[in-house]
């Protein structure tokens, strides 16, 4: 069985993957706030977990692999939107829920097996709630129910590696009246009439972000499970205070074992902002023409860990290669395995950089069969070719049929313009062009390039 070894925030080091039980591997992400659309920068988790999710399938078998992404469907955001547009909530949830899940799948993203949507959780937040109020870790104070962080300074801030006094001294956090602590935060607060909310002992009211996580997480994996995952930016508050809750609930686990945090977006080498004119969604790109398969091209050309530059001239490049690796995955069936050098790559802490580097190697070698199946494992290519690259430009054959018809008319006529023609332009798109007595066979080299063969459509 291949050894895969992951990074753990945790621990600071790169570790050899065992599971709690291989017959069932859990993996929980934390995701998105739906209010809006996906952002770019969204999307980064989304692909780098789903890299994971493929992995772990492949390793410990598909019926083997139980991975939860949520939706945050109770949230400011969401209560602010309703309010500006005039829309209701369950209404704008329900809609930019759809709009995520269909621009994922733009970027080859498989559904997790659960995607849990915070209020359908209610109940279950409520009770555990009430559980850490009961074993002295929260407090209700003016209808608000606060996790006390001084009732676990031993394990409070590991996650992110600073002491609760050195992030009371740092952090930016709400101080209010009523908390004992700076550092403590809300697990439940009241609503008013124009905000969504449920009974509670505490009164009406609505959970706080992190119980959320804790909640859903417990419920479906329990209270000890394989990987926690989500973007950097989450460690600290959101990830720190899941862990203190989690655990402090549930002693008897330990909540997630191995911790995952990918590094944020840039674009054109700035801060991805509104403000700077370089602000853009999933859907943007996709309507503008990028296809889905580049722009998770681009993110897997750069490791998770480090941050990812987008940028104009890495999506062009990427859409050349992958129309060179689609002309001769086209060629064959995708069966049997994934190339053993990009599962290899994948297992060394999702080195997918290193992975597409192998790509490259495949697609010189002769195994056209590998080549396809390993791009459908790396989510870069469906059963079928995209629309996007479909037609003669494609269809390497109907183009080897042509010239073997030109050059039989020109055996008869003495003329081999027209042949000498289509071979210089096959030539300078990148194919060698093998003629032979019982026909005409055309192999893309290293530098096909399918645009320059637009003209002979």
């Amino acid at each position: 069985m291949t050894t895969i070894r992951l990074y753990n925030t945790r621990t600071r080091r790169k570790e050899d993957f065992a599971p709690l039980d291989p017959e069932n591997v859990r993996m929980y992400v934390c995701g998105p706030t739906v209010y809006d659309r996906a952002h770019l920068g969204n999307a980064r988790p989304v692909v780098v977990f789903d890299v994971l999710y493929r992995l772990l399938q492949h390793v410990y078998g598909p019926d083997h692999v139980t991975y939860v992404r949520n939706f945050t469907d109770v949230d400011d955001k969401i209560n602010a939107r309703a309010a500006e547009s005039g829309r209701a909530i369950g209404e704008i949830t329900a809609e930019t829920t759809q709009w995520f899940l269909d621009d994922m799948a733009e970027l080859g993203a498989l559904k997790p097996d659960h995607m849990p949507r915070a209020t359908q959780y209610i109940p279950q937040m409520v009770a555990m709630i009430e559980d850490l109020i009961a074993k002295g870790h929260a407090y209700e104070a003016e209808g608000h129910v606060l996790f006390a962080v001084d009732s676990w300074r031993e394990g409070y801030g590991k996650l992110s590696g600073r002491t609760v006094d050195d992030m009371i001294a740092g952090a930016r956090v709400e101080v209010a009246p009523y908390k004992r602590n700076p550092m403590d935060f809300v697990l439940w607060k009241p609503s008013d009439e124009d905000q969504p909310g449920w009974d509670s002992p505490w009164g009406r009211g609505r959970p706080g972000w992190h119980i959320e996580c804790s909640a859903m997480a417990y419920e479906l994996l329990g209270e000890s499970f394989d990987i926690h995952g989500g973007g950097n930016d989450l460690m600290f508050p959101h990830h720190e205070n899941e862990i203190a809750q989690s655990c402090c609930a549930h002693p008897e686990g330990d909540f997630a074992r191995v911790w995952m945090h990918n590094e944020m977006l840039q674009v054109e080498g700035k801060k991805m902002s509104k403000s700077l004119g370089n602000f853009f969604t999933v859907r943007d790109l996709l309507d503008q023409g990028v296809p889905g398969e580049v722009i998770r091209f681009v993110f897997l050309s750069t490791h998770y860990r480090k941050p990812m530059d987008w940028t104009a001239e890495k999506a062009r490049e990427a859409e050349k290669t992958l129309r060179k690796w689609y002309a001769k995955a086209a060629q064959g069936v995708g069966t049997g395995q994934p190339h053993i050098a990009v599962v290899q790559a994948l297992a060394d802490d999702l080195n997918t950089p290193l992975a597409i580097s192998e790509l490259h190697q495949l697609y010189l070698a002769d195994d056209v069969a590998t080549l396809r199946y390993t791009l459908q494992f790396l989510g870069l290519l469906a059963a079928d070719l995209p629309d996007w690259v479909s037609g003669p430009t494609f269809d390497l054959s109907i183009l080897g049929d042509m010239l073997s018809e030109e050059r039989s008319r020109a055996m008869k006529n003495k003329d081999f313009s027209e042949v000498d023609r289509l071979k210089a332009l096959l030539i300078d798109a990148g194919i060698e062009v093998r003629m032979r007595r019982e026909g005409v066979e055309l192999v893309p080299g290293p530098d096909f390039d399918p645009a320059k063969l637009e003209s002979l459509k």
